[in-house]
């Protein structure tokens, strides 16, 4: 049940909040005055598509906060309760619309998804508003209404879930049969290509060590020069560095004996003799290793050509070269053995094929079963609104398929939604065939099929609250009083909220709201009040029975329309 309702800086509403009860609460007041955008921040909280337009003019966001008491036994706490939240405490869900565009989500007080939101919500409340009328002349949402009263959406979604997990298999299948030349010739020309570059064997950095390689061997001769030059100023030719440090050395150690203080000095020099001597092997063993031999070079120049080739062919670097080649390897991977991956498909096409078709026809099966019993149940519903004679057909229609195919079930289409299509059809009048509801209803007679079938549906969702916003819609006298019974014995099971501007229906409500659209400091306000006063109830439907000038008469009229006496 819906407790209470607060809205703040939302289209023309400054600052409002509501406290609802069980029964029946009517919203009365004005046309314009903004009943409607009451329900609409409803559905927002419902987890409805919010747009930034809405915030009121001048301000960053919008705030709605609406608070539920929830059935411990019901979908919503078990949710709640799987999210840490305690249903006991209550649900409360704020949403706040930014000007910016981006909005926030908050269940008990915790920021969350709207996915939750949608969940925690899904049966919570069901709004028939001007949107629910102009659906029901959409035949494209008769089936969805048909499924929610047959209780049929689960098997409805695994039928659309097998759908879409065979509809790619198949668009796959056919591009592979269709193209099982062409991707041949392209496997031969992706086998050419990875051959190629295995053949070559390049390591990673080859090019790199090879470049070096061929300016080592370019300058070979100079680098022998070099080396040969340093060996002999360290070590070969007379008063070489070595052994004139090896002179220095042994007199600072024969000093070292006249003063301590020389001796580390002394052996620090003796360690950088050692360290030359070594400099002086690690320059004869490089030596050996140069090879002045031109055919090495030539060799060098021709492998380092190959890869600059490879490497210019599939990417510009060896990086992109390798990365190339894997890529191709997994394309082959995919695409060699055509016929093999065909005939994979083609099993599990026809296995999906099978369990699609059974599910489909057991999902019509349930559908035309449910069909029979709905439209009694709205004749039913609609006798108790004046429309005593009324004829309601539910028409299921499938469409033949040209061909078997993976998509058929007993020679027919399977769609996304199964294989039906469904059409609610109404004859108002008696000797009348049943036509669409697009091509005969009058807006009384449509605002009466969706009370009636909110009426049903209600039962079978099991909603704690039914928000109603335009019921009264093309309807008068004797049928709105009917109309507003029939609210009432909703009341008796479900938490009732109604727009209404006739008086015969606002006379059954448990609570009454005036809703009024005032002028404060040159802004327009919307404001709402409780009448909890019955005189000021009976002011409200007096203006709803006569307009602006209220009179005795029609203050007496609405005296009686409440039981109160006169």
């Amino acid at each position: 049940m819906l407790s209470e309702l607060a809205i703040k800086k939302f289209a023309i509403i400054d600052d409002i909040r509501i406290s609802f009860s069980n029964g029946i609460s009517v919203l009365t007041g004005e046309t314009g005055a903004g009943k409607s955008i009451i329900i609409e921040a409803v559905n927002l909280l419902l987890g409805g598509r919010a747009s930034a337009d809405l915030v009121r003019t001048g301000e960053k966001s919008a705030e709605l906060e609406a608070t539920f008491e929830i059935d411990p036994g019901s979908e919503a706490a078990a949710i709640m309760a799987a999210q840490d939240m305690d249903p006991e405490e209550g649900l409360m869900i704020r949403r706040i619309i930014s000007a910016g565009g981006k909005h926030k989500v908050y269940i008990n007080s915790r920021q969350a998804t709207m996915q939750l939101l949608k969940q925690v919500t899904e049966n919570l409340a069901g709004i028939s508003s001007q949107h629910a009328h102009q659906g029901l002349l959409k035949e494209e949402n008769h089936l969805e209404i048909l499924d929610r009263f047959a209780g049929t959406q689960g098997l409805r979604n695994e039928v659309r879930a097998l759908y879409n997990e065979l509809a790619p298999m198949v668009k796959e299948l056919s591009d592979l049969k269709s193209g099982a030349a062409r991707a041949e010739e392209e496997n031969d020309f992706l086998r050419f290509q990875i051959e190629e570059i295995e053949g070559v064997n390049i390591q990673a950095n080859e090019d790199k060590e090879l470049e070096q390689e061929r300016l080592r061997l370019r300058n070979g001769a100079a680098i022998v020069e070099g080396v040969t030059l340093a060996m002999e100023e360290l070590f070969s030719r007379e008063h070489s560095i070595l052994e004139r440090l090896g002179l220095l050395r042994g007199d600072l150690e024969k000093k070292s004996i006249l003063d301590p203080k020389l001796s580390p000095i002394a052996e620090k020099l003796s360690q950088s003799l050692f360290d030359m001597e070594d400099v002086v092997e690690e320059l004869r063993l490089y030596k050996a290793t140069i090879d002045l031999d031109p055919a090495l070079l030539e060799e060098t120049e021709a492998r380092l050509d190959r890869i600059q080739k490879l490497k210019r062919k599939y990417g510009g670097s060896l990086a992109t070269l390798f990365e190339r080649y894997e890529e191709m390897k997994a394309q082959l991977a995919r695409t060699d053995n055509v016929e093999g991956r065909i005939a994979n498909l083609e099993e599990e096409s026809a296995r999906l094929s099978k369990e699609l078709g059974a599910k489909a026809l057991t999902l019509s099966e349930k559908r035309g079963e449910a069909a029979i019993r709905l439209a009694v149940l709205a004749e039913k519903e609609l006798a108790e609104l004046e429309m005593g004679n009324t004829r309601f057909v539910i028409a299921l229609t499938r469409t033949p398929s040209t061909e078997p195919g993976y998509f058929t079930a007993d020679g027919m289409t399977v769609s996304p939604t199964g294989l039906d299509r469904a059409s609610f059809l109404m004859a108002p009048n008696p000797g009348e065939e049943p036509k669409p509801l697009s091509r005969i209803a009058s807006g009384g007679e449509l605002s009466r099929v969706v009370l009636a079938l909110t009426a049903i549906l209600s039962k079978t969702e099991a909603l704690g609250t039914l928000v109603f916003d335009e019921v009264d819609s093309g309807v008068g006298g004797k049928t709105s009083d009917k109309v507003g019974k029939k609210l009432k014995s909703l009341a008796d099971t479900y938490q009732v909220i109604c727009i209404t501007h006739l008086a015969q229906i606002a006379r059954y409500g448990t609570s009454h709201y005036r809703i009024e659209k005032n002028v404060v400091n040159e802004r327009t306000a919307t404001s709402i009040t409780p009448l909890e006063d019955p005189e000021d109830r009976v002011a409200e439907i007096a203006r709803m029975i006569g307009g602006e000038e209220i009179t005795r008469a029609t203050l007496t009229h609405a005296r009686e329309l409440l039981g109160f006496s006169a």
